[in-house]
């Protein structure tokens, strides 16, 4: 019951996604409708990353290999089945056993921060590279050609108990909203269980953590396990908002702009890095536009800046000014009733002495 009372601010959050998500579609035109779901999609991609990062104290430089094996793995599993229902499972269970191999020889193997970032990131351009490659006839697996560089067709989504009826746009921004509000309710209820607790106190002080009896190999490996299962939902999500996926979702831009949605965001909050995923989503297409100023150096700029002014990122920037505003006014107002009282007092021993 007490996490329930301490996720207030969740499900205060949460209400508002479903606000949204019912009334987005009237009011929105179809082709915004699916640009968001796309944007909703890598929300996902950055909610992932800031349980893993922002809680975990795990800086996975390479998270969008978990984004690309989910949606490689679900687009190879529906062509192959025909049933998305099935293909969903699959990719994430394919992202899970991933990471959880990937994951045991880094955090068992005792591999540092840094070698890890390094290790992740490399893992991710491997799969770009080897991915790129398979444009030919033979590199395929059952009916699904891996297409190389030119990807390959994401079959849409359909009912689980009708395969015949395939989602419209509209239907499938219901669903990418859908799981962006379970996701993130889950990830914030998780946070707060001793499972939560134990892996946030592992981030803090990983030697005190051991020192008082915690496997903080393993809870690393749960956690980063959990990460990529949100990543290759995301990854689902992505490739069915934009109809198909390529090799470029491993690319190094999207790996680094993984980790600028967090910086922007805030570390150490869920709901900071896909406010920060939507805002850049939106501020790259809007630049997209023109051709008079690069992306990459306005994505370079706003990242310099909050390194540098604004570390803690958006949210919790704002979130204690918000306290700090609180505590001036409560300051105040305490001041005036002492002022208050003191005058009262004053007055009061000035009329007993005239009597």
């Amino acid at each position: 019951m007490t996490i329930f009372r301490d996720m207030r601010a969740t499900f205060t959050i949460a209400v508002i996604g479903i606000l949204f998500m019912v009334l987005a579609p009237t009011v929105l035109e179809l082709f915004a409708i699916i640009n968001l779901t796309t944007a909703i999609a890598l929300a996902m991609l950055a909610l992932s990353l800031a349980l893993v990062w922002g809680y975990g104290g795990i800086l996975c430089f390479g998270q969008t290999a978990f984004f690309g094996v989910g949606a490689y793995a679900y687009t190879v599993a529906a062509i192959n089945s025909g049933d998305a229902a099935t293909a969903i499972l699959i990719a994430v269970v394919v992202a899970i056993i991933f990471a959880s191999v990937l994951g045991y020889f880094m955090f068992y193997g005792r591999v540092s921060d840094v070698y890890l970032a390094v290790i992740t990131l490399t893992v991710s351009l491997i799969l770009f590279s080897l991915i790129r490659r398979t444009s030919g006839p033979e590199y395929k697996i059952g009916d699904a050609l891996l297409g190389g560089f030119n990807g390959v067709t994401a079959p849409p989504l359909n009912l689980p108990w009708d395969r015949a009826y395939f989602l419209f746009p509209e239907h499938v921004f219901y669903v990418a909203m859908a799981f962006l509000i379970i996701a993130y309710v889950f990830t914030a209820w998780l946070v707060r269980t001793k499972f939560g607790r134990v892996v946030i106190s592992i981030k803090e002080n990983e030697l005190r953590a051991e020192l008082l009896g915690y496997d903080i190999r393993l809870y690393k490996l749960l956690i980063f396990m959990i990460g990529a299962a949100i990543a290759g939902l995301g990854g689902v999500l992505f490739c069915n908002g934009v109809g198909r996926v390529t090799p470029d979702v491993f690319n190094l831009y999207n790996s680094a702009l993984t980790i600028i949605w967090v910086i922007v965001g805030g570390r150490g909050t869920l709901i900071g890095p896909v406010l920060g995923a939507f805002g850049i989503f939106y501020l790259t297409s809007a630049l997209g536009t023109q051709s008079t100023i690069n992306n990459n150096l306005i994505l370079g700029i706003i990242l310099i800046i909050f390194v540098l002014a604004i570390p803690k990122g958006l949210v919790p920037t704002v979130r204690d000014w918000m306290i700090e505003r609180k505590d001036r006014r409560i300051q105040r107002v305490r001041e005036r009733r002492i002022r208050t009282r003191r005058t009262r007092s004053s007055t009061q021993n000035a009329e007993g002495a005239g009597e």
